[in-house]
């Protein structure tokens, strides 16, 4: 790996609106990698370039294999006629180029989109990552990630210029980036619900956030586990990674708090999809609700997935399920200063597949809600 920058000209170039871009999925049989799939092949700004699907790279010297195909991975897709037709094809660099691909989304594991983001921009190819390989500035909260580069230099200085993929947040970064580090989904519902507050400074953060977030069993990824088995989360609710879960450096560095003024606890929700995120904190001045309202609505106006109901109206999983949204709402206590915020997101959308569109529709100068809605 070499150490690498983005040059002036491809900023400018990375600003011009397109007509289309030609896309690329790597890692389509996931959760995420589904929604991703399924997605791109509705946008309607793709319509006329079906997007390549890539499976595992090619191994030298192995024997062939019979084609698969996209619903042999996700069968749900067969409802779109064009979708049965589509191979799943090895990844190879050359395919990429012939094939003309222009931004690249890495539905793969953090280790693999740790090797494969730098060589996407030594090959001039745009990159939405969606694992936490880029997500994280600081090398103590990366850590926990347990990534090696084969040119810790080289990958330092590429990370220094990935771009957290959250547009509310980032929206004129994203537009020039080479390389945007879609959030986690547990991270997305916490940060858009604390974020406005944070940053107009109203938080008592010696007082200290306490984030207690649910989450459905896909957010563990497709792979089994024995605390996904069906046998373990049905008819239960559990508590893990206390003090630990990999999302909490992204809630440190966005929302720029120490660990000693935020408390995040993961919870495991016996439902296939949906995150619920109860924030508690105190204010440091007395507000009123329609304040804090303000706020809200203010920090979001022009935000299209993002929807502030009005207290005390709180937002719930059965209503943003399958959809981009997230929705935040409050209760602020009669003392006006003990404030208590309720975040809703879909995992695979808002929290995965929804936002990395999110994010190529910001890169590619189109409203960030196409074929979203």
């Amino acid at each position: 790996m070499s150490t690498l920058s983005i040059s002036t000209e491809a900023k400018t170039q990375n600003t011009a609106e397109r007509a289309t871009v030609q896309t690329a999925v790597a890692g389509v049989s996931g959760y995420a990698g589904g929604e991703l799939a399924r997605l791109l092949l509705r946008h309607p700004r793709l319509a006329e370039r079906t997007p390549v699907f890539l499976g595992r790279m090619e191994e030298p010297g192995a024997e062939k294999t019979a084609p698969v195909l996209l619903t042999d991975l996700q069968p749900q897709l067969a409802e779109n006629a064009s979708a049965e037709s589509l191979p799943v094809v090895p990844f190879r660099w050359e395919l990429l180029a012939e094939r003309g691909v222009e931004v690249l989304f890495l539905a793969t594991p953090h280790e693999q989109s740790r090797e494969w983001a730098p060589q996407a921009v030594q090959h001039g190819i745009r990159v939405v990552d969606l694992s936490g390989a880029w997500r994280l500035r600081q090398e103590a909260n990366r850590a926990v990630y347990k990534l090696h580069d084969a040119d810790p230099a080289a990958a330092d200085a590429l990370q220094q210029q990935a771009v957290y993929g959250s547009p509310e947040l980032h929206r004129a970064e994203i537009r020039t980036a080479q390389i945007v580090a879609n959030p986690g989904c547990y991270s997305t519902s916490i940060i858009l619900a604390l974020a406005p507050l944070v940053r107009a400074g109203l938080v008592d953060l010696e007082h200290g956030i306490v984030c207690d977030a649910k989450s459905g069993v896909s957010g563990a990824g497709k792979a089994p586990t024995a605390k996904t088995h069906f046998m373990y989360a049905a008819d239960n609710f559990s508590a893990y990674a206390v003090f630990g879960h990999r999302h909490t450096g992204e809630l440190l560095e966005q929302l720029n708090l120490s660990s000693s003024q935020i408390q995040f606890t993961p919870h495991l929700l016996p439902v296939p999809r949906g995150i619920l995120s109860t924030i508690y904190l105190r204010l440091k001045d007395t507000m009123t609700p329609d304040a804090v309202q303000a706020c809200l609505e203010n920090f979001y106006a022009d935000s299209p997935l993002v929807r502030v109901r009005r207290t005390p109206h709180l937002p719930q999983i059965q209503y943003i399920v399958r959809t981009s949204y997230c929705d935040l709402g409050f209760e602020l206590a009669k003392d006006g200063r003990r404030l208590v915020l309720v975040s809703c997101l879909d995992n695979l959308l808002k929290g995965a597949a929804g936002q990395a569109v999110q994010n190529m529709n910001v890169m590619c100068g189109w409203n960030e809600a196409e074929g979203l809605l």
